[in-house]
């Protein structure tokens, strides 16, 4: 492997150095995309519209294009669908990605061009490999397979000019026919879209390959690992594939599985690398191993602008570009793409914690946030607040999801309500509320005050939910595998009593 090595990393020479260049070139990058993108679509249906023609300046596309939902962008992909050109992307899509997200059951379909396709998330794969072996060049990671857990919807015809699936499914339509030979499993059996009957299939065939990654999300990634040791009677995965070497993860936060991933995958020499990609775009890849902070790629076709948070309900928020950013700021993504989304609010905020080059962290929904009673929970400090919990207890979290009680006749006062299954509880539960409560306190200065001395919130209660309860909450939804997931936080209880109803039929 030694001169195969050699090889890639000579080849990927060129691009990291293009990836040095986000250090000090990031306005130059992205103002050019910028203009390359307005230029590409001036003749379409939307750049007409706006005039993208004349747009001189970034302040003018501000000023003229508006920040965009899926609903004010919807009519315009489905004259897509129905086979129009030159709609909001020049040319014909053929490609749509299926996403419901989280909080909204309406399925959303996501343009997917050539140009994203090869310019953002094939590239986007390209790079996570040529970090990698910059990071570790001495890996071995391409002498064995990639057992990639993709989505859960294969490639359907919704008419005679265009197909909709996962993203997934739809890179794996689109993939060079030589790629089969680096993953595992087949396309066949990828693109199952029964989950059960999927990682029953996987477990079969890819047992006797010489695994050397995983890619996908961690939470059902876990689900397979479990089902493949009950499947093979081993005691962790290292027994099967030796020569196991990394994870490349996304779709949710990592910390809550790390725990669960040492235990399945006893080794320090094992690599955990996050990316941070979507539907609509691939954003950003944690370029060192050390920290798990994500830079932020420039040059992928995405313009990036970013709101913060306390402007997000405002008649006209200020979207700034990357270069206007500061660290330590929650903010809400806005991205023109050259797959025909522009200003586009996808609903992630993110927060920067370096500028030289730009990095960030994911923190969490737009829309998935506990604001009761002026607290302001984001998904970030719940995050944190159960690390520390679990340290402190030496409790392992497999899922959890929040949400307030409301005052009433019985609770003169406000609190919140936290539903985690545990794959170790916690040697004290009461001392796992109490640093949980504590930490959350530390980290937000809203719930601070809101607890200070319970004058609004009284401390939070924990319920304990049986093994499976996630899951069958997940099943019920029709929302097993791929990039579906719980939603974390909730100002709301629709989630938290859905949950509990789960919770004691299990």
């Amino acid at each position: 492997m030694t001169i195969v090595n050699s090889i890639i990393n000579w080849i990927n020479y060129k691009r990291i150095y293009q990836i040095e260049l986000y250090r000090e070139h990031a306005k130059d990058i992205q103002v050019e995309l910028l203009f390359d993108l307005l230029g590409s679509a001036e003749n379409c249906e939307w750049g007409r519209k706006y005039q993208y023609e004349s747009i001189a300046s970034l302040k003018d596309f501000q000023q003229r294009v508006p920040i965009s939902t899926y609903e004010k962008i919807e009519p315009f992909i489905t004259q897509m669908i129905e086979g129009k050109k030159n709609i909001l992307w020049p040319g014909d899509i053929k490609w749509f990605a299926k996403s419901s997200g989280t909080t909204n059951a309406k399925s959303k379909f996501i343009p997917v061009s050539k140009e994203s396709l090869d310019e953002c998330h094939f590239q986007g794969a390209k790079d996570v490999l040529a970090i990698y072996y910059k990071n570790f060049p001495e890996t071995r990671v391409l002498s064995g397979k990639s057992l990639t857990l993709g989505g859960s919807h294969r490639v359907s015809s919704m008419n005679s000019n265009c197909f909709y699936g996962d993203l997934s499914a739809i890179m794996i339509e689109n993939l060079p026919f030589w790629t089969d030979f680096h993953r595992t499993p087949p396309t066949e059996i990828a693109l199952i879209e029964q989950f059960e009957k999927k990682i029953e299939e996987i477990a079969r065939t890819s047992i006797h390959e010489n695994v050397t990654s995983f890619a996908g999300v961690p939470s059902w990634n876990l689900v397979l690992m479990k089902y493949i040791l009950d499947y093979t009677g081993k005691s962790n995965l290292l027994e099967i594939w030796p020569n196991l070497e990394v994870f490349i993860h996304g779709g949710i936060a990592f910390e809550p599985y790390r725990e669960q991933f040492k235990k399945l995958i006893p080794s320090e020499k094992m690599n955990y690398m996050e990316t941070y990609n979507a539907s609509e775009g691939f954003f950003a890849i944690q370029d060192d191993p050390a920290s798990p902070d994500m830079l932020l790629m420039l040059d992928y076709g995405i313009f990036f602008e970013f709101i913060p948070m306390d402007e997000i309900n405002s008649a006209s928020p200020k979207a700034l570009p990357v270069w206007e950013v500061e660290t330590g700021v929650n903010y809400a993504i806005v991205i023109s793409t050259n797959g025909g989304l522009w200003r586009y609010m996808i609903g992630d905020t993110v927060m920067f914690t370096s500028k030289n080059p730009y990095k960030l962290r994911i923190t969490g929904r737009t829309k998935q946030f506990i604001n009761a009673f002026g607290e302001e929970i984001i998904v970030d400090n719940a995050e944190r607040a159960l690390k520390a919990a679990c340290n402190e207890t030496s409790a392992v979290i497999s899922e959890y999801s929040a949400g307030p009680i409301f005052m009433s006749d019985t609770a003169k006062k406000g609190s919140h309500e936290w539903i985690i299954e545990f794959e170790k509880e916690p040697d004290s539960l009461e001392n796992f509320t109490n640093v949980l409560d504590r930490r959350l306190q530390e980290l937000n200065s809203d719930y601070e005050a809101k607890r200070f001395k319970s004058v609004t919130l009284d401390r939070p209660k924990v319920v304990v939910a049986s093994k499976g309860t996630f899951i069958q909450w997940l099943r019920e939804k029709g929302k097993m595998g791929g990039q579906n997931k719980v939603p974390r936080l909730s100002n709301d209880r629709e989630f938290l009593d859905e949950l509990l109803k789960i919770n004691l039929k299990t």
